[in-house]
C-alpha cells in the first residue's frame, strides 16, 4: 500500500509508514554501511515488489477463515512482533516521550488500523488484484492532499495533469463506460477509502513527528504496537474469537505481518538509504501489477482488458504527480 512520495527537508528525520507496499517520502537515518555484506540492491527491490504486490493475495486468502479485523490485528500484531525483535537485536529503546506516543496513536489509525481493516472488508467483494490497482492511486490523493496542506508542495501543470491521468485510469479500470457494471462498488469504494487514508496519515506524521530523535525502526514498531492495541479493541466489540485456525488463511496472515508489514520495512530503510527515495519509490509501480498477476494467476481471478490498460494510466499519473522539474 502506498504513501505519497512527497518531499520535504532532508534534515529531518521521517518516520516510514508501517504499511504493506509503502514507501517513505524521504531517506531515513543510514542502518550502517549501505550495501555492506548485503544482497545486490536490485535484488532487494525485487523482493521487496514481489513480498508487497503478494500482500493483496494474502488478505484475500486471509479473509477466506477470519474476520477482516482479525486479519488486519494478525497483520500489524506479527508486522510489530517482527521489528521489536530487531529492536531487541540491536538493543534500541523505543520512544519514550508521551507526546510522541500521543501522535503514533493518531498515525496508527490513519495509516493501520483503519485502512488495514478497510482492504480487508474490500477483499471480502472485490478481487485482489482490483485491491491492488485501487492501492495505487494513494500517490494522487497524495498530491491532491499535499497541495492544499503543505506548503512546499506548489501545484504545477504537470501535477495536475498527472491527477487528471490518474483519476482518467481509475474510471477506465472501473468501466465507468459501462456503468460500472460488474464492478462491486461498495468494495471498491472501501479500497480507494483506504488509499485516501495513507496521504492522510503522512500529512499528519510530517506536521508531527518529523523532528522525533527515535530511528525509523523504533518509530515504526511503537506505531505497529499501538495499531495491535487498537485493532485487538476493535476485535473484541465487533466480531467473535475464530472458532479455528485452517494452515492456509493463518500461514497468510503471518507472513502478511511478519514479511509485508515487517520485515520488508526494513528492506526498505536499506535500499532507501543506498540508493535515495527516487529511485526506491519506483517500487510503488510494480505493486499493482504483481497483484494484478498474483490474483489471476493464482486465484483464478478474472482479468478483463480494461484492468490492465487502466491500471497503467493511474501508474502514469501518479509517475507524472511526482515528477520534479529540474
Amino acid at each position: 500500500m502506498s504513501a505519497p512520495a512527497t518531499s520535504r527537508p532532508a534534515s529531518s528525520p521521517a518516520l516510514p509508514p508501517a504499511t504493506s507496499g509503502t514507501l517513505a517520502p524521504t531517506a531515513p537515518p543510514p542502518l550502517g554501511t549501505p550495501g555492506a555484506g548485503r544482497l545486490d540492491w536490485r535484488l532487494r527491490f525485487a523482493v521487496l515488489s514481489v513480498v508487497w504486490g503478494f500482500s493483496f493475495l494474502l488478505i484475500k486468502v486471509g479473509t477466506e477463515a477470519y474476520a477482516p479485523f482479525h486479519v488486519a490485528l494478525g497483520r500489524v500484531f506479527f508486522g510489530a512482533l517482527a521489528l521489536l525483535t530487531v529492536l531487541l537485536v540491536r538493543r534500541e529503546p523505543l520512544p519514550r516521550s508521551l507526546r510522541t506516543w500521543a501522535h503514533l496513536t493518531v498515525a496508527a489509525l490513519l495509516l493501520n488500523t483503519v485502512p488495514f481493516s478497510l482492504f480487508a472488508y474490500a477483499e471480502l467483494s472485490i478481487p485482489s488484484s482490483l485491491a491492488g490497482i485501487c492501492n495505487a492511486t494513494s500517490p494522487l490523493w497524495g498530491m491532491a492532499l499535499s497541495m492544499i496542506a503543505l506548503s512546499e508542495d506548489r501545484p504545477t501543470r504537470r501535477r495536475f495533469a498527472g491527477l487528471g491521468l490518474g483519476f482518467l485510469g481509475v474510471l477506465t479500470v472501473l468501466g465507468a463506460w459501462q456503468g460500472f457494471s460488474g464492478v462491486d462498488a461498495k468494495g471498491t469504494a472501501l479500497a480507494l477509502l483506504a488509499s485516501l487514508c495513507y496521504p492522510v496519515g503522512w500529512i499528519y506524521v510530517r506536521r508531527t513527528l518529523a523532528s522525533t530523535p527515535s530511528s525509523p525502526v523504533a518509530l515504526t514498531g511503537a506505531q505497529l504496537l499501538v495499531a495491535t492495541a487498537q485493532l485487538a479493541a476493535a476485535s473484541s466489540l465487533f466480531t467473535s474469537a475464530p472458532g479455528s485456525f485452517p494452515l492456509w488463511p493463518t500461514l497468510s496472515v503471518i507472513a502478511l505481518g511478519t514479511l509485508g508489514t515487517g520485515l520488508a520495512l526494513q528492506m526498505q530503510y536499506g535500499l532507501v538509504a543506498e540508493i535515495g527515495p527516487t529511485t526506491a519509490q519506483m517500487v510503488t509501480y510494480f505493486i499493482p501489477v504483481i497483484a494484478t498477476t498474483a490474483g489471476v494467476l493464482l486465484l483464478g481471478e478474472q482479468l478483463h482488458w480494461n484492468t490492465p490498460v487502466g491500471a497503467a494510466v493511474v501508474l502514469a499519473g501518479a509517475a507524472l504527480t511526482q515528477a520534479r522539474r529540474r
